[in-house]
């Protein structure tokens, strides 16, 4: 049976479940509870503490903390869990630290995202497929992220904030409220400015549904309408146009209430 790539200067606990194919580089340490699938590259000086699962081939950069505890005061080392999927590429200096018991104890990153130097996201947090989160960026406890949203460079968000699908933020923004997906967001506090039309022409959605969704915001942002009332009007859109779905459904279920 092959043996993983491993450094001799690296730390592997004997109960890691490490696959044959991962390269490991130097003085990088690899705790118990860990189980590493196949394909995996991690660069040196990189800490793993279990429990943390991680999926097919994702490359992990040098000095990357990962499924450390969780920084909430509450937190009694109870087993909870970090999650990461697959094709993941994570850069130098991320922390990603474990759920929490009072959450669903386990911090999640699904497949496929871009994740910049210095990025940390805490506890509980919900990441999605095809994100990015550029570089210092940060997500407190309790966060949902989800499919290709991207946040820009030091855009810091507030603990249980939901940002929604195809959401764009600016650099240096500071979210204190849910983003509903579709959203350019900027400012400190976050505001709405238009929608992500770049990054939907992008992704191949036709002329037809970006009109629908530009109706929408302005249905959203710029009609007057008070909330029921534009949940309302775009629930009505939703009939004509599918892409309109993952707006209503979010703007059902924000806790927060949404930036204005």
């Amino acid at each position: 049976m092959t043996q993983p790539k491993i450094h001799p200067t690296a730390l592997v606990d004997v109960s890691a479940e490490i696959d044959s194919s991962v390269e490991i580089g130097a003085y990088s340490i690899i705790g118990p509870n860990v189980k590493i699938a196949s394909g995996n590259r991690i660069g040196s000086h990189v800490v793993i503490k279990g429990p943390t699962t991680i999926g097919r081939d994702n490359q992990i950069f040098q000095f990357s903390s990962l499924g450390e505890a969780p920084q909430d005061k509450k937190y009694r080392d109870e087993p909870t869990q970090l999650i990461i999927g697959e094709r993941n590429t994570i850069r130098e200096f991320c922390t990603f630290n474990r759920g929490t018991i009072q959450d669903k104890g386990i911090t999640s990153i699904g497949n496929d995202n871009w994740i910049m130097a210095y990025v940390h996201i805490a506890h509980d947090c919900q990441v999605g497929n095809n994100t990015i989160l550029a570089n210092n960026s940060s997500l407190a406890g309790h966060v949902d992220m989800n499919d290709y949203a991207i946040l820009g460079g030091f855009t810091l968000v507030h603990q249980f904030c939901k940002i929604g699908s195809h959401v764009i933020t600016a650099v240096g923004s500071v979210v204190f409220k849910d983003i509903p997906p579709y959203v350019t967001a900027a400012g400190y506090d976050a505001k709405p400015h238009g929608i992500n039309s770049e990054g939907l022409k992008r992704r191949g959605f036709s002329p037809e549904a970006m009109l629908q969704i530009k109706r929408a915001y302005k249905a959203l942002y710029r009609n007057g309408l008070t909330l029921e009332e534009a949940k309302q009007e775009i629930a009505k859109q939703h009939v004509d146009c599918p892409e309109l779905g993952i707006l209503v459904d979010f703007l059902n279920h924000t806790t927060r209430g949404i930036v204005r």
